[in-house]
Formats: C-alpha cells, sequence, structure tokens
C-alpha cells in the first residue's frame, strides 16, 4: 500500500494571484475543506484558502503567490498523505481495489478489478483478465459485494442471474 494518495491533478491558473485550478479525483470534492496541505512533486503546499467552482477546487497555496508561480504546477497530481485522509468503516481507497482478485462465494476466481466506475448511485467494478476473457462489471452492492479484503489481496462476490454469460 502507498503511503500518498493521488487526490486530483492542477489543470490550470486561476487569475493573477497564484490560485490553481484542481480537478479532483475523489468521491467528495468537498474534503478539500478538511485538508491543511497539499503535496506536489513531493513538496508540501499549506492551503490558504480554497472554494469549489463548478467541477474543480480553486485553491490558494502558500508560497505561490503569483501567476507564474502558479504556472509552474500546472499538470501536476496532487497528492495527500494516507493517515490524513480517514475512512469510515466499510469504504476504501480506488487504489487499494484496483488490481484485487474477484472470487465468487465458491471459489472460481472471476478476474482482478481494472477499473472503478462512479455511476451516482453505486460503484460499479471493471473486471479484467476474467475467466471467459469478457468484461465484466459487478455493482458495488451489499447483495453482491459480499466481502473486501484489501490485505488479502481479494473481493467476494455473489454474482445476480445473468451477470455473466455461462
Amino acid at each position: 500500500m502507498n503511503d500518498m494518495l493521488e487526490i486530483g491533478k492542477l489543470v490550470n491558473t486561476h487569475g493573477i494571484r497564484g490560485e490553481v485550478k484542481i480537478q479532483p479525483w475523489c468521491d467528495d470534492p468537498y474534503v478539500f475543506d478538511e485538508l491543511e496541505y497539499l503535496i506536489i512533486d513531493g513538496e508540501e503546499y499549506e492551503i490558504e484558502r480554497n472554494r469549489y467552482h463548478k467541477t474543480c477546487q480553486i485553491v490558494k497555496l502558500e508560497g505561490v503567490d503569483d501567476m507564474n508561480a502558479a504556472e509552474l504546477l500546472k499538470n501536476k497530481i496532487v497528492y495527500i498523505n494516507r493517515e490524513d485522509m480517514p475512512l469510515p468503516e466499510g469504504r476504501y481507497f480506488v487504489a487499494d481495489i484496483l488490481g484485487l482478485e474477484v472470487r465468487e462465494e465458491n471459489g472460481r476466481v472471476l478476474g482482478e478489478v481494472g477499473d472503478v466506475i462512479k455511476t451516482g448511485s453505486n460503484d460499479v467494478y471493471v473486471l479484467k483478465n476474467t475467466f471467459n476473457k469478457k468484461q465484466i462489471l459487478i455493482p458495488v452492492l451489499d447483495n453482491v459485494v459480499l466481502e473486501t479484503n484489501i490485505e488479502g489481496g481479494y473481493i467476494v462476490v455473489r454474482l445476480m442471474k445473468g451477470l455473466i454469460d455461462e
């Protein structure tokens, strides 16, 4: 497990006072309200202020005081230390889900999680390297995903009828 989590990408500058526009990669873009700093290129930047605007966060970082300084950060990935982003019980970081083996209750391996699609109502795991060479989409619902074991490297599912061709 990586100690750092990607939480967005710095996509542009905003204004002339050094603010930057960050495209958030988290479920809740308002998580930026709880953060004290961001890590860009291994360097910590204290957050002086931020606000949500359209689909992005507009952030003023300490020491980035003009458009030229902000421009140097453009297209950089934004990180945070994992321990500064606690999750409620039963919630997981996408980074931890990717690559997990997915198996049925009977032990049959279906593949591994290659992507996670956000649908709004529930996530969907996209499996790769599946047993029948077809892509399988697993809805992340309590009656489908029975166990998620990050340390063990697997997810146990109960497939709904018709979800895969046999």
